[in-house]
């Protein structure tokens, strides 16, 4: 019976091990791929030139990466603030119908497809102002990552002790301050690792900035403008019948790729570095 048991665990085992693997694999192929032909397109023009003409040179992606920036600021903008109050909202009153209902709004928002919520902004704002522009596409950005700061950052602080919260109100400090310099410092790592796996989130959707922001081959800074980003070039540039650029577009893989896995190792460095032992 000891022999039989002992079987089965390595049978396990060797099962978890040869499913992980399986799983790892395509990742691997991914990476390795998009490193390989994406980082032979990387030079000084890649980052301070826009797109050549068909037969000029390759150009580069200067207005991408500078049309990503944008509208990444303007959608951390937008729900940074949003879904911090609504996380703390959640946190501090998860009793109640209208709680329960902001929950599963919260829910439901996440798991809408990202070229669903470019259509309501396109009928929302850009029908109305009249034009694509770098505002929409943050505006679309920013109701992706409400969902994700929302839950995490209510997540985070119900797990600060009760205690922290009674002292401080015991020693009569009012509420909202007791909120602000004592409950949320002591979740502080959980809230902004999930402002930042949010940015990793959208970062890379093309979907909802075709209907928003719409591209643009120039460098633009504009925020009522059309503009550019990594995953719109990536998007256009990866199906057209020119090698350079197609060439681009495997460089503005590569390095958005390099973006997001800098995001996400920094995120377990912020967790790692603000953790709070309670």
């Amino acid at each position: 019976m000891e022999k039989y048991r002992i079987y089965k665990n390595r049978l396990f085992s060797a099962v978890i091990t040869i499913l992980t693997v399986i799983s790892i694999v395509p990742l691997i192929y991914i990476l390795v791929l998009i490193t390989m032909k994406g980082i032979g397109s990387i030079n000084w023009d890649f980052f301070f030139n826009v797109p050549a003409p068909v037969g000029e040179g390759q150009g580069g992606i200067s207005n991408a990466i500078s049309g990503t920036f944008l509208l990444i600021i303007l959608a951390s903008f937008f729900s940074i603030p949003v879904g911090l109050l609504t996380g703390i909202f959640l946190s501090e009153r998860a009793e109640g119908r209208f709680s329960y209902w902001v929950r599963v709004s919260a829910d439901i928002l996440q798991g809408i497809p990202s070229i669903v919520i470019g259509i309501i902004v396109y009928i929302w704002f850009v029908k109305q102002t009249g034009g694509f522009s770098a505002l929409a596409g943050g505006i679309s950005l920013a109701i992706m990552m409400l969902p994700v700061i929302i839950r995490t950052t209510q997540e985070t602080l119900n797990l600060v002790p009760d205690s922290l919260k009674e002292a401080s109100l015991a020693l009569g400090v009012p509420y909202s301050i007791t909120v602000l310099k004592v409950v949320i410092p002591a979740g502080i790592s959980g809230i902004v690792t999930g402002i930042l796996l949010s940015i990793s989130r959208v970062i890379g959707e093309a979907a909802p900035l075709l209907f928003t922001a719409f591209g643009n081959p120039f460098m633009n800074m504009n925020i009522f403008k059309p503009v550019s980003a990594m995953p719109l070039i990536i998007f256009k540039y990866a199906i057209s019948p020119f090698e350079n650029w197609q060439n681009l577009a495997w460089g503005a893989s590569f390095i958005l790729i390099v973006f997001i896995l800098v995001l996400n190792l920094f995120s377990k460095f912020v967790t790692e570095k603000w953790k709070t032992q309670f």
